[in-house]
């Protein structure tokens, strides 16, 4: 059964890696700590899809000297279900890149209401300002109503 999988490959061991070492595991989807909304829920609901955390499926977690940290989800060789079902996933996720719209949009939402809601009030001004808004939205620590999505789109990047 294993042979017949066509997107997800066995763990290999990288060049200069000094952890441990999974040779009977698979590699299902990653994250890092510079991951952005998409990745961070691809990896989420993948897992989520796949029954959460068992003994056969698992984060990994690691050190890593370029982007602090990694995480990758492990499927154990004998746990032909997951892997079926990570299989699937992947190679739906070739077709399109989100496993769940909803889930992704959400993030992205609280992402952006959240850098809004960080930023001074002057910077607020300036961005309405320059997406024709109003500046007295500025004062409100919620996201202004935008119709044409400039100014998310703005924050989102």
């Amino acid at each position: 059964m294993i042979e017949n999988l066509k997107a997800i490959a066995r763990w290999v061991r990288p060049d200069n890696y000094g952890g441990a070492q999974w040779p009977e595991y698979f590699v299902f989807l990653g994250q890092s700590r510079d991951s952005d909304a998409l990745e961070r829920s691809n990896f989420e609901q993948g897992l989520a899809a796949l029954g959460g955390e068992s003994d056969t499926v698992f984060i990994v977690r690691e050190r890593h000297w370029a982007v602090g940290w990694v995480e990758w989800i492990a499927i154990h060789e004998g746990d032909i279900t997951a892997l079926t079902e990570a299989d699937a996933m992947t190679c739906a996720l070739s077709d399109y890149p989100v496993l769940d719209e909803e889930h992704h949009s959400g993030l992205e939402y609280d992402e952006v209401s959240e850098r809004w809601a960080s930023m001074r009030m002057r910077e607020r001004i300036e961005l309405c300002a320059e997406h024709r808004l109003s500046i007295f939205a500025a004062r409100r620590d919620y996201l202004p109503p935008n119709d044409s999505g400039s100014l998310f789109n703005s924050l989102r990047g």
